[in-house]
């Protein structure tokens, strides 16, 4: 019963790094969309 426990314990690991990388990922992107968004108002508002 231990190796089907293990066996669990490294799934739930496994699982748990990926929705780690993906919520970095999220964030990662998120400020980058509001990084552009931010450059592409500062840009249109010189042109003026």
């Amino acid at each position: 019963m231990d190796d089907s426990n293990d066996d669990i314990d490294k799934a739930n690991e496994q699982r748990r790094a990926k929705l780690v990388k993906a919520g970095v990922a999220v964030g990662v992107g998120s400020a980058a969309i509001v990084a552009a968004l931010l450059y592409a108002s500062k840009v249109k508002k010189k042109r003026r």
